[in-house]
């Protein structure tokens, strides 16, 4: 049985930034990995002022996300699909969200194609983002909706008929990559390797920033070894990350010896492996699924 895969993400990046050394690891494995761009990441700012293609940012930022994709998408070895929306932006608060963006499209409207691509690709595994987005962007927030939406619909043949025969997808996780202990392990391993480096303080108020957030994961993912795929995803992205970003681009090795995975949060699942108070992480999203358990209806 191959196995599949499929990341519902909000804009051209967010792949990149959540996720992409997991599916670099399992496209190794031969899994089938695919990721969905709910928008074009049309309304993105440039965030890179020494991005090369600065001229076509100011003049088409969208034909722009597309190549940056195309380019992230051949690092990672990975399938991907545009679902077509607008960018919703960042607005200011109190600011309304732009006529027709993703984020104010009805869900029986946004349904029907995300639905549809399930129901071909037949994913057995989905991954998402909690109900605040990860961080509450509107199309971040949307995009959840979306996917567990279309987690629910997609098993169900009275929902859609035209979107093709039901799948059931059997497993959906959260994004939990940015956590407290992560950034307790790799300050606690900066400070005993390199005690003067400045990047001590910016760990340090990472981990200020982080403090109050529980440790949700049930799931690690080992995927240390593909660090640089996904670094060199993220660069592909030049206009919205910026090649020596520290936010992102923290010394490999150092990541490599205090945390070496992507963490993610199972919320449901029709298999026999959800993790309890007292179980020890997973280590495979598709643990549980084995080749008499075709989830099709």
């Amino acid at each position: 049985m191959t196995l599949r895969l499929l990341a519902v993400h909000a804009h051209p990046d967010d792949e990149s930034s959540k996720g992409s050394a997991t599916y670099a690891y399992y496209v190794s494995r031969g899994v089938e990995v695919m990721v969905v761009s709910c928008t074009g990441g049309e309304r993105g700012d440039v965030l890179n002022d020494a991005v090369v293609e600065r001229a076509m940012a100011e003049r088409d930022m969208a034909g722009l996300r597309r190549i940056e994709m195309a380019r992230a998408q051949a690092e990672l070895g990975i399938q991907h699909r545009w679902l077509g929306f607008m960018d919703s932006g960042l607005p200011d608060e109190g600011d309304p969200l732009p006529a027709n963006c993703f984020a104010q499209i009805p869900l029986e409207h946004s349904g029907p194609p995300l639905v549809k691509l399930v129901r071909e690709f037949r994913p057995h595994v989905m991954l998402t983002y909690d109900e605040n987005g990860g961080y509450p962007h509107p199309d971040h927030i949307r995009n959840h909706e979306l996917a567990m939406h279309a987690f629910a619909a997609a098993s169900d043949d009275t929902q859609y008929p035209a979107a093709g025969p039901a799948w059931q997808v059997s497993k959906i996780y959260y994004d939990r990559i940015f956590n407290s202990r992560r950034m307790k392990a790799m300050y606690q391993a900066l400070l005993a390797e390199d005690p003067n480096s400045p990047l001590i303080q910016e760990l340090a108020d990472m981990r200020g920033w982080m403090a109050e957030q529980p440790y949700l994961a049930t799931t690690q993912i080992p995927c240390g070894d593909f660090f640089e795929y996904r670094d060199r995803a993220l660069r592909s992205h030049a206009s919205q990350v910026s090649p020596d970003s520290r936010f992102f681009f923290w010394p490999n090795d150092l990541q490599r010896s205090a945390w070496p995975y992507e963490d993610y949060q199972l919320v449901s699942s029709l298999v026999s492996t959800i993790p309890g108070e007292a179980d020890p992480l997973e280590t495979d999203l598709f643990a549980g699924i084995t080749d008499d358990l075709e989830p099709t209806l």
